[in-house]
C-alpha cells in the first residue's frame, strides 16, 4: 500500500446468498482528499463502506485502511477511522454533550480530554446553545451534526461518510457540506458515499461511479463530464417556425448534430463562450428572434444517465437486496 493513500481496495466481492452486492470493486482514496463513491440505491456503496469499516467481511478481495488489513487488523483499522452512517446514531434521551462524552467513554479516552474535545466539537458544529438539551429535541440537521461530531471525538484521520445528508433539508445539507470542507482543510481524509449528484460535484476531489456492484467510471467531475462531450448551445426561439432557419444559420458554429424540439434548439459546440457571441450575431443577422440563449456544461446527471441508462437517484431492484444481513447501529473508530 502506498504511503500516499489512506484506503486501497482491490477486487472486493461480497455475496449474500445468490445476490452479488459487490463484483470486484477497486478503490483508492489518497490522503487529505475527498473521494466520492457515487451510485444509485443498491449499487454497493454501503456494502463497500461496511467492509472498509470492518462491519462486514468481504467474500473475496483485499483492502487496507491506514495501512492496516481490514480482515487481519480490524482493531487497528477501527482506531484509525470515524464512521457516520445513513441515520444519526445518537441517543435521543441524552443531551448533546452527554452523547459526546458517552462516545469518548466507549473509546476509553481520558475524561479531561473528552470534556475539552466535546466543547470544541459542540462549538465547531454550532451546537453549543443546544449542548444541554436532549437530542430528541434536535432538528434532523442538528442530529446529523451531532452524529458527525461523535465520529470525530477521537480525532480520526480517516472519515467514512455513508450518505450523510440523507433526509436533510437544503439548508442543513449545505451546512454539513461546509463542515466537511473544513475537516478536509484540516487534513482529514474522507470517503463519501452519495446518490446526490450535486453533493459529489460540490465536495469530491475524485469520483468513483458504481452500479450493480461494479466500478463503471472514475475521474474528477470535469473528467467525467468531458467523457460525454463539451458545452452545448441551448436556445429558446420566440417562433418555432424559425427553427429550420436557426439550424442553417448556426450550422457553421456547431460541432455535432443539433436537437430541435418546438421552440428549443440544442447543439454541441467546441470553443466555449466566444461561440455564444458568434451565435447571437448569426441569429441577429438572419432576423431570428430569441427568447433565451446560453451555454450548458454537462452535469453529473448527464454522465450517470449516459453510463447507466438511468438517473442516479432511481431505485433499482438491487436496492432491496444490498446488505440483507442485519447490522447494528455501527461501530465508530478513532485513536485511543
Amino acid at each position: 500500500m502506498s504511503a500516499d493513500n489512506a484506503v486501497e481496495a482491490h477486487g472486493l466481492v461480497k455475496q449474500f446468498g445468490d445476490v452479488k452486492a459487490l463484483n470486484g470493486i477497486d478503490l483508492v482514496v489518497p490522503r487529505g482528499q475527498v473521494v466520492g463513491l457515487l451510485g444509485p440505491n443498491g449499487s454497493g456503496k454501503t456494502t463497500t463502506v461496511r467492509i472498509l469499516a470492518t462491519l462486514l467481511k468481504a467474500t473475496s478481495g483485499t483492502a487496507k485502511v491506514a495501512g492496516f488489513d481490514v480482515a487481519k487488523q480490524a482493531d487497528d483499522v477501527r482506531r484509525s477511522i470515524g464512521l457516520t452512517g445513513q441515520y444519526a446514531a445518537v441517543d435521543e434521551f441524552l443531551t448533546g454533550r452527554e452523547n459526546l462524552r458517552m462516545f469518548g467513554g466507549l473509546y476509553h479516552l481520558d475524561a479531561k480530554y473528552v470534556q475539552s474535545r466535546s466543547d470544541e466539537l459542540l462549538e465547531k458544529f454550532d451546537l453549543t446553545d443546544a449542548a444541554n438539551r436532549p437530542a430528541k429535541t434536535y432538528s434532523g440537521g442538528m442530529r446529523r451534526r451531532l452524529d458527525l461530531a461523535a465520529s470525530l471525538i477521537a480525532k480520526p484521520g480517516i472519515l467514512f461518510l455513508d450518505e450523510p445528508t440523507t433526509g436533510l433539508d437544503p439548508r442543513s445539507r449545505i451546512g454539513l457540506w461546509n463542515v466537511i470542507t473544513e475537516l478536509v482543510a484540516e487534513g482529514t481524509t474522507v470517503l463519501l458515499t452519495t446518490q446526490y449528484l450535486d453533493e459529489a460535484d460540490q465536495l469530491a476531489d475524485d469520483i468513483v461511479v458504481i452500479d450493480h456492484g461494479k466500478v463503471i467510471a472514475h475521474g474528477t467531475s470535469s473528467n467525467l463530464k468531458d467523457q460525454i462531450g463539451g458545452d452545448r448551445l441551448e436556445i429558446t426561439l420566440q417562433d418555432e417556425s424559425q427553427a429550420s432557419a436557426a439550424e442553417a444559420a448556426l450550422a457553421p458554429l456547431v460541432s455535432g448534430e443539433p436537437t430541435i424540439d418546438g421552440h428549443q434548439y440544442s447543439a454541441p459546440i467546441a470553443g466555449g463562450s466566444p461561440v455564444l457571441i458568434e451565435a447571437v450575431r448569426a441569429l441577429d443577422a438572419h432576423s431570428i428572434g430569441v427568447a433565451d440563449i446560453g451555454l450548458r456544461r454537462p452535469t453529473l446527471d448527464d454522465v450517470f444517465l449516459s453510463l447507466t441508462g438511468h438517473g442516479a437517484e432511481e431505485d433499482g431492484q438491487q436496492g432491496q437486496q444490498e446488505d440483507p444481513e442485519p447490522v447494528g447501529r455501527g461501530r465508530r473508530g478513532g485513536r485511543r
